[in-house]
């Protein structure tokens, strides 16, 4: 998934936190909901104004950053 026609940063908003389509709900938001074991469909009805698409892109943000991240021993 091309998580970048979803994902937003903008320096003016939530202190540059990683939001989803310009909105103030950030990727740190809902994954955190998702950890505490919220599904797609809750995080949806709380969210309206979410879509699936969005949350999938969340997934390959957090996805992506991970593999760029290199532990070093």
């Amino acid at each position: 998934m091309d998580y970048t026609k979803y994902i937003t940063i903008n320096p003016e908003q939530r202190s540059g936190k990683p939001c989803i389509r310009g909105m103030r709900i950030s990727v740190y938001d809902v994954l955190s909901y998702m950890a505490a074991g919220d599904t797609m469909e809750e995080i949806i009805e709380n969210f309206p104004m979410l879509t699936k698409e969005d949350i999938l892109a969340c997934l390959a943000y957090a996805a992506d950053v991970e593999r760029k991240i290199q532990l070093t021993p």
